[in-house]
């Protein structure tokens, strides 16, 4: 069954927005264009938030958009003002287009394409779509080195016990959710701006009582560019995310 035929105007309920945020992914963005605009999704929006890329990631965005009918949106922000903000900045142009369904990704093709149509299929049954390495039958790449898995299973484990999140792979940022789910979130309250805003919305969700499902993947190492993930990030995030807990409980 193809995408174009799973996928209907009545069933989304408006477009899907795909929201990725950029930062030095010029040579990455060509590629992942294609792929997602491959998969045959009707109404299909990607938007690009760019921290002010040196590498000129944005005007790459731009110019990609009329190969796919002018339905890449460039949001290009001045400088590095976090992972966090810049769900929150794309999500909400989403939300304000209409957005039936919306999807996160990485730029850097880490989180496959092809994980996509399966995603808003399961949506039929529920409010959010993790994509998880830590699921039954996920995974990361075989590249991935030691120290890569040791950094990425401590901080998936000490943040779900210090926010009692369900989800396995709470450090996921490969994500769709039902547009109604978003907009019951007080997006403008996060405080994480960096790769804990993953678990800080994930939170939120389960809070609300949205539910939500895991779909198991290959989490793939990036060809291109290098990784933001280091220990600092990881600490600063436990941090945020311990007081989080502590306001809300």
């Amino acid at each position: 069954m193809s995408s174009e035929r799973r996928f209907t105007d009545k069933e989304l309920n408006g477009p899907v927005w795909v929201v990725v945020p950029t930062y030095n992914e010029a040579s990455n963005l060509p590629e992942l264009a294609e792929k997602l605009f491959g998969l045959g999704i009707h109404d299909l929006w990607l938007c690009i938030v760019d921290d002010g890329s040196p590498d000129r990631t944005a005007d790459v965005a731009r110019g990609l958009s009329s190969q796919y009918g002018d339905r890449i949106d460039v949001i290009e922000r001045e400088g590095k003002q976090g992972l966090g903000t810049a769900y929150v900045a794309g999500i909400s142009r989403a939300l304000d287009g209409g957005a039936g369904l919306i999807v996160q990704m990485d730029a850097d093709l880490s989180h496959s394409p092809e994980y996509v149509p399966e995603m808003l299929r399961m949506l039929g049954d529920c409010d959010v779509v993790v994509g998880s390495r830590y699921a039954e039958g996920g995974s990361a790449d075989s590249e991935w080195d030691v120290r890569r898995r040791a950094l990425s299973s401590y901080a998936n484990s000490a943040i779900r016990m210090v926010t009692g999140i369900a989800v396995k792979d709470v450090t996921s940022g490969f994500k769709a959710f039902k547009a109604s789910a978003l907009r019951e979130l007080e997006l403008s309250s996060f405080r994480c701006a960096g790769f804990g805003f993953q678990a800080e919305v994930a939170h939120a969700c389960q809070r609300q009582g949205h539910r939500i499902e895991e779909l198991p993947i290959m989490f793939r190492e990036r060809q291109r560019g290098d990784s933001k993930m280091s220990t600092g990030i990881v600490l600063e995030a436990l941090w945020r995310l311990s007081l989080l807990r502590l306001r809300r409980n």
